[in-house]
């Protein structure tokens, strides 16, 4: 018999995380802001002592949008913040501080060597043994 999950079993600051993308993402959605349209909370990190909160984003713009939407962050974070103020119920509302999340693209680009470096019949070259 599988046992229920409890909030007990999910720890605080891990329920705090995900609460904070969920009340982000909700408010984003209804501020619509075009330079936010393409762009994806992949992840929020709370401090335990609630003082600052990352939310790493993913976007499919291309490097030229970055600063276009590091500028709509830097703009709407009062906003976001007092959403997340609100709605959170928390002592402490944490200082929210917005960073692009690097590890999508760096797995695109660690997927795009492997496939430089397959054989014509899709296997990787062996490396040498170091005992010989």
């Amino acid at each position: 018999m599988k046992r229920r999950t409890t909030a007990r079993d999910y720890p605080r600051t891990a329920r705090l995380n995900t609460l904070v993308r969920e009340i982000l993402g909700d408010e984003l959605e209804r501020i619509g802001d075009e330079r936010l349209e393409l762009v994806t909370l992949t992840t929020v990190v709370v401090d335990g002592d609630l003082k600052r909160a990352v939310a790493y984003y993913d976007h499919s713009l291309g490097e030229d949008a970055e600063e276009s939407i590091q500028a709509a962050f830097t703009a709407l974070r009062p906003r976001l913040q007092s959403a997340v103020g609100r709605q959170a119920k928390v002592k402490r509302t944490p200082e929210l501080r917005f960073e692009a999340d690097g590890v999508l693209r760096n797995a695109e680009r660690i997927e795009q060597v492997l496939r430089g470096l397959q054989g014509p019949d899709g296997t990787l070259p062996s490396s040498p043994d170091p005992e010989d």
